[in-house]
């Protein structure tokens, strides 16, 4: 049997660079924040839409400094890396104002990184004008069962990759701010999955979608469950699978929520789970014709997608700077995944396979 050193999370490198964090909602209060204070990241000042939110969550981790406005943060001369955790529809302006801002180093915004793809494409080109690294927080590809796939397919255990899956029953939680928005699925849960595709295999040459509205979600929509094929240059076809209706939830029903994921390849299989509806870890299992002699292998490891894959994230944004090199989360990488959700939806509208290069520009 082969001995492959696999880590599930990354080593932690640079613990350095002064934080503040916009945003004081689940996202920042419960993962971003959970993460920093496990790795040792310094974060120095925290603002949020209301003060007192920010005051609440400052307490709970510590945070010496609340200001009154994220404009107030990002002028904070002490701040070295904004940390945004806003909407969508409120990102880009406070990422171009930390842009303009010369003591602030870098920038980790959130996903969907703009409500469309021209303004994506716009901030990563004013963030390479201003020389400065913008990084977009695509959490699950720090997911402790993607990290060790990735690192079972780059070392050919599992061959030439046929066929991919990841097949999601789950009900997600939709923030208040997408009641506004024309879009959902796709740009907010799928994105994870679509990310992830990318991520381990590159970019497709076709997409194929087909969506439904979910009968759960009361406000208006027009992705709720949604199914997406790609399929890429080397004959691999892959499934995304976003059933966020996962059937009735009244008293007594008996909660099967999960999502679960495989992989095959000519020499070998992967499969696994992603823990977050249940709040248990993710899992991997892994059998191939040569590097275990055709019997599954388990590995193991305690730490979970919410919140320690936000390590990771913010560990590679802080190497990239005291590096000089550019962050593995980078916002080019990142217009890339718009893009590609961006065919989704061009697939929806259209009832038709539509060319991921279509939506690329130069």
């Amino acid at each position: 049997m082969k001995d492959l050193k696999l880590r599930p999370d990354p080593e932690i490198r640079v613990r350095d660079y002064k934080i503040g964090c916009i945003g004081a909602g689940m996202i920042m209060a419960e993962c971003h924040l959970a993460a920093y204070k496990q790795a040792g990241f310094p974060v120095v000042a925290i603002a949020s839409r209301t003060k007192n939110r920010a005051a609440e969550v400052a307490q709970k981790w510590d945070i010496s400094r609340v200001h009154d406005t994220p404009s107030d943060l990002i002028a904070d001369p002490e701040v070295e890396i904004v940390d945004i955790a806003y909407p969508p529809d409120q990102q880009p302006a406070l990422i171009r104002e930390a842009l303009r801002t010369p003591h602030v180093k870098a920038i980790l915004a959130q996903k969907p990184l703009a409500l469309s793809l021209a303004e994506a494409q716009a901030l990563r080109d004013e963030a390479a004008s201003a020389g400065k690294p913008l990084s977009v927080n695509q959490n699950m590809r720090y997911d402790q069962s993607m990290q060790v796939l990735k690192q079972l397919l780059n070392a050919g255990v599992l061959g030439d990759p046929v066929f991919a899956q990841i097949d999601m029953h789950a009900i997600p939680h939709w923030q208040g701010f997408l009641e506004d928005y024309d879009r959902l699925t796709l740009s907010n849960m799928s994105v994870h999955h679509l990310d992830v595709l990318r991520f381990l295999f590159g970019d497709p040459d076709e997409v194929t979608s087909l969506t439904r509205t979910d009968p759960r979600t009361r406000f208006d929509h027009t992705d709720g469950i949604v199914v997406t094929t790609l399929r890429f240059p080397s004959g691999l076809m892959a499934l995304s699978l976003e059933d966020v209706w996962s059937g009735p939830r009244e008293d007594g029903y008996e909660d099967d929520q999960h999502i679960t994921w495989r992989v095959e390849g000519t020499r070998g299989v992967a499969k696994g789970t992603i823990g977050w509806p249940t709040g248990a870890a993710s899992t991997l299992s892994y059998a191939s014709s040569e590097a275990t002699d055709r019997a599954w292998v388990t590995p193991g490891w305690q730490t979970m997608w919410f919140p320690h894959a936000f390590i990771g994230v913010m560990e590679q944004l802080q190497f990239a700077l005291r590096s000089g090199s550019e962050p593995a989360l980078n916002v080019a990488d990142n217009v890339k995944t718009m893009a590609l959700v961006e065919a989704a939806y061009a697939s929806i509208d259209a009832g038709r396979t539509v060319k991921f290069n279509d939506f690329l520009d130069s």
